[in-house]
């Protein structure tokens, strides 16, 4: 069962699709993540990107504890339909849901112009197979198409064996965090 660990709808059930296709973050590492970002004012009112969504187990955890906004993307079916059911269930009005190639939805934020959407926060759980060279492309294009607000919070969920990724410039490293077989990598935007 996945539920959302706190905030204003805390203890709420979360629905995640069947199959193997996505890995939910656990309830642990989304307690940590959710807690550190809180603990430093990251969530008042904040824009949420959630990549590589799934559920939107994230983004939901982040919208109850104070973001104001979130658009979830994500391309696989069956985590769209459980994306959602939870959006919803929850009546979350401040969450978006986006059918998208990550990629794609990135590109896209590129051609609409620097600036048109900033994200205080963006939090990305790719599946464990997508390299650390990907990641850093990722948000360095992020970065180029003037999505990242000043200061913006990144949080990448990796697998321990894959390791930290590669920052691309001028976006920084922070922290990064273990949870057993999962590393929460935390860097930040000028």
């Amino acid at each position: 069962m996945t539920r959302i660990v706190a905030g204003v709808w805390s203890g709420r059930r979360l629905i995640t699709p069947a199959g193997s296709a996505t890995r939910p973050t656990g309830e642990k590492v989304r307690a940590a993540l959710g807690n550190s970002l809180s603990a430093g004012g990251a969530l008042a009112g904040a824009r949420v990107l959630d990549l590589y969504a799934g559920s939107g187990a994230l983004a939901l955890e982040l919208l109850s504890r104070g973001a104001a906004a979130a658009d979830l993307v994500e391309n696989d079916r069956a985590a769209l339909a459980a994306a959602r059911r939870n959006v919803g269930s929850l009546q979350a009005a401040g969450a978006r849901v986006v059918a998208a190639d990550v990629h794609r939805f990135v590109a896209g934020l590129a051609a609409a112009g620097a600036g048109t959407q900033r994200y205080d926060v963006v939090v990305a759980d790719p599946p464990y197979v997508v390299p650390g060279a990907e990641l850093t492309a990722l948000f360095g294009q992020l970065q180029a198409a003037g999505a990242l607000a000043g200061g913006a919070d990144l949080v990448i969920e990796r697998p321990v064996r894959g390791g930290e990724p590669d920052w691309p410039e001028p976006l920084v490293g922070v922290r990064s965090r273990r949870y057993g077989d999962t590393l929460l990598c935390y860097g930040r935007a000028p």
